[in-house]
């Protein structure tokens, strides 16, 4: 994106979309920022809401006319508007399939009309319960690994296969009728703006820590995971959509740090100071029937690396850090 351009950016008053929207305008792009605000909020905005180059539009995806609009007055389309937390999937399964699969339908069926790129976010749960076998290259999950998606009777995996989904409509848009769209598939990125509202595990633990409950480790806590800072993910994101080579590609994004979700509270109680204890609560204690988990998920990061050049640069710790300090002004 050397020249400037006229960004549409789909959630952008979300924690990544908003991040995502002070790049690019710091970059010199025009941005819009489509958002119905359902997960999202304008506070996320607060550094970006007064310059010239930005504009913000409480719309929904599921609105064909407004989504038709917005691309059309765009040069490219960065696609983030989504249903995501585990709670809200459990909670809200028709919303979350609504919300993914018709959203994102509309989305490039507009981009089409217009032929403007899309770069569309996907997700590390459509690997389902797979997380890897016993040598180090299966420890890995690639762009081309099999899916391992739980039986439709459960409505954990409803959100997966919703983003499934989206990966093969955004793929076929690619095959069928030319449409440049890379797909991003983002592991368990966190950061500052980041609400622990709908499950995310990070903000939950920072915040039960900072005010010394307990903090509530879900099954056995040997749960193996990698978090990203969402700065890194957002420079993956620009670096892929100024690379053509990324067109008719779905990339992983993410860190290839691995923790279990015990040490993780472990570390927050650390880094926080915090008097909290650590205690555990079955599954079915938390979630409605039907949740299931997956023991590890961990990606391998050759093909972004290989495309762009891309390694995370914060590690688990500066990332808890910088959630405890913003946590922490939230606090006071």
């Amino acid at each position: 994106m050397p020249q400037p351009e006229r960004c549409l950016v789909t959630g952008g008053a979300g924690f990544i979309g908003s991040r995502l929207c002070e790049e690019l305008l710091a970059a010199g792009h025009r941005v819009h920022a489509l958002d119905n605000l359902s997960t999202g909020s304008v506070s996320n905005l607060e550094a970006v809401r007064e310059q010239p180059h930005f504009t913000f539009e409480k719309g929904d995806i599921l609105d064909a006319a407004a989504v038709d609009r917005a691309v059309a007055e765009a040069d490219r389309v960065f696609h983030l508007a989504a249903a995501v937390g585990v709670r809200l999937i459990m909670e809200r399964p028709v919303d979350t399939i609504l919300t993914n699969v018709r959203g994102t339908e509309n989305v490039l069926a507009a981009a089409c009309r217009t032929g403007v790129p899309v770069l569309a976010a996907s997700t590390s749960e459509v690997y389902g319960k797979l997380g890897g076998g016993g040598t180090v290259a299966a420890e890995r999950l690639a762009e081309d690994s099999d899916c391992g998606i739980g039986p439709t009777s459960r409505r954990r995996w409803a959100y997966a296969c919703s983003k499934a989904l989206d990966e093969f409509l955004g793929l076929a848009y690619f095959d069928e009728r030319k449409l440049p769209v890379t797909l991003v598939r983002f592991f368990n990125t966190v950061g500052p703006r980041q609400t622990g509202q709908y499950g995310m595990v990070i903000p939950n633990f920072v915040d039960r820590a900072l005010r010394g409950e307990p903090i509530e480790v879900h099954g056995s806590g040997r749960q193996r995971r990698c978090f990203a800072h969402v700065d890194d993910a957002v420079r993956a994101v620009l670096l892929l959509a100024d690379c053509p080579e990324a067109a008719g590609q779905v990339v992983n994004v993410g860190n290839d740090e691995e923790v279990t979700i015990d040490e993780l509270a472990s570390r927050v109680v650390a880094r926080t100071g915090s008097t909290s204890r650590i205690v555990y609560i079955p599954y079915e204690q938390v979630y409605p029937s039907g949740f299931e988990d997956m023991e590890r998920r961990r990606p391998d990061l050759g093909k972004l690396e290989r495309l762009v050049g891309w390694r995370p640069r914060r590690t688990l710790d500066e990332i808890l850090d910088d959630i405890i300090r913003a946590r922490r002004g939230l606090a006071t």
